[in-house]
């Protein structure tokens, strides 16, 4: 099963799978394409952003596993 955790860094999400990045741009996230986002946990990218990391996490999760469920 595809799972993602706050520790992860950007550059390794956006490969987990091809939804991850757009998440990330509705979530707020629209840098990235930029090279010092690549090397950014999602905790920190968050947190930049005020963005609720677990709350991301947990939807990113979900709509994995319901894509694995399809």
């Amino acid at each position: 099963m595809k799972s993602i955790n706050k520790d992860m860094l950007i550059g390794e999400l956006i490969q987990v799978d091809e939804v991850i990045p757009n998440i990330l741009m509705r979530a707020g996230m629209h840098c990235l394409g930029c090279p010092a986002s690549q090397m950014e946990s999602l905790e920190e990218a968050c947190m930049v952003h005020g963005i609720d990391c677990d709350t991301l996490v947990n939807g990113i999760n979900e709509i994995l596993a319901m894509q694995e469920n399809k």
